[in-house]
């Protein structure tokens, strides 16, 4: 338990401030002033301030955030209104008054950077580890007995190598020779034990629906692929558009079904399911919580990118009106957008987390248990 808390911290820890730090380089190349670099979300624990800018660690350990000067009246100290005028001090470095193109960077730093985590993990993972694929092997796995394959002396494990000297490198191809010959003598070789044998069978023509012509259960092997150092990030980068893509249909089918069904979506969670499953990869071991962490980095990707206000994507999108309209948004208007999105994304992890603790106390599994 100790150990599943405190890998969940640290998980958190680590995409929170690759994230946030996303947003904070890109500002700091940029020349925009950054106020704060915090962790998790107010109320304040621990500050500490180098140069311009506030370094914090917050109570609630669910986000963080990069404060940056005049980003929006509501959260930009040294922007205030006098008289129907706004008076900014050092207004080249406010970010409202920089570039369309510079504040977009800014906006998708940190959706990029969760995106490049995911790519460099899964990228160790395929090098370091490698990938299972399947193989071109067909093994035996279970024998029906009083079938023509036990008749035959096949066993469990026995690799068929060839159907009357037609190569088998797949299920289908041994299914489909069978069929075409059921009532014949076929001539099978199989390797076992690393010799190779002959053997004969003969597929029945009735049989039982579950049993199939020869009375055997078919699979084809797993084999690991370890791919060399140069080639895992283009083929992580590729793996991760893919996983993303994944992310964002299911996000899509949800959203979906509950608007227009009505129907509460499965298998969402809040930060205790996701405690809960790092439980679970913590037990398989460090490789598969890798696979987690990646998982993980590029659900908060996906999820920020949304166009709704108070996430990445929410400024973002103000950002592309401004640069069709060619007219800025206004900015009290702004800052209360993301002052009710903020408000409504704190209410939802609120309701999952209940649900969460009521799932957990009634014994109900978020996903079947990981093996």
């Amino acid at each position: 338990m100790l150990i599943t808390v405190v890998v969940f911290i640290a998980i958190l820890s680590v995409l929170v401030l690759v994230h946030e730090f996303g947003h904070f380089l890109v500002a700091k190349k940029l020349k925009i002033k950054v106020e704060e670099f915090g962790f998790g979300l107010p109320p304040k624990a621990l500050s500490i301030k180098r140069g311009e800018t506030v370094y914090s660690i917050n109570y609630l350990p669910i986000g963080g955030f990069v404060k940056l000067y005049g980003e929006d009246e509501a959260g930009s100290g040294s922007v205030r209104v006098k008289k129907e005028k706004t008076i900014i001090k050092d207004q080249s470095r406010a970010f409202f008054a920089r570039p369309v193109w510079q504040r977009a960077a800014v906006s998708i730093a940190g959706v990029v950077m969760n995106f490049l985590l995911a790519v460099l993990i899964i990228s160790y993972l395929f090098s370091a580890v490698g990938v299972p694929v399947l193989g071109d092997k067909v093994v035996i796995s279970n024998i029906v007995k009083n079938s023509p394959a036990a008749a035959a002396g096949l066993r469990n494990g026995d690799v068929i190598v060839s159907i009357d000297r037609e190569k088998v490198e797949n299920p289908n191809q041994l299914i489909s020779k069978t069929k075409k010959h059921l009532g014949e003598k076929l001539n099978l070789e199989i390797k076992r034990d690393g010799q190779t044998r002959a053997l004969q069978i003969t597929p029945r023509k009735k049989y039982p629906s579950n049993e199939g012509p020869m009375g055997v259960t078919i699979s084809q092997d797993i084999k690991t692929v370890k791919y060399p150092w140069y080639q895992a990030p283009f083929l992580g980068t590729r793996e991760a558009l893919y996983e993303s893509w994944l992310i964002a249909s299911g996000i899509a089918t949800v959203l979906y079904q509950l608007v227009f069904f009505g129907i509460s979506p499965q298998g969402v969670a809040g930060p205790v399911g996701i405690a809960e499953l790092t439980g679970q990869f913590v037990q398989i071991g460090p490789y598969a919580v890798l696979s987690f962490v990646s998982l993980l980095s590029l659900n908060l990707a996906i999820l920020n990118i949304l166009p709704f206000p108070a996430l990445d994507g929410g400024r973002l999108l103000f950002i592309v009106i401004e640069a069709v309209t060619g007219r800025k948004v206004n900015r009290k208007f702004e800052s209360y957008a993301h002052a009710v999105g903020m408000a409504i994304l704190l209410s939802l992890i609120a309701l999952i987390t209940v649900h969460d603790f009521v799932r957990l106390f009634t014994g109900q599994p978020l996903l079947p248990k990981i093996q």
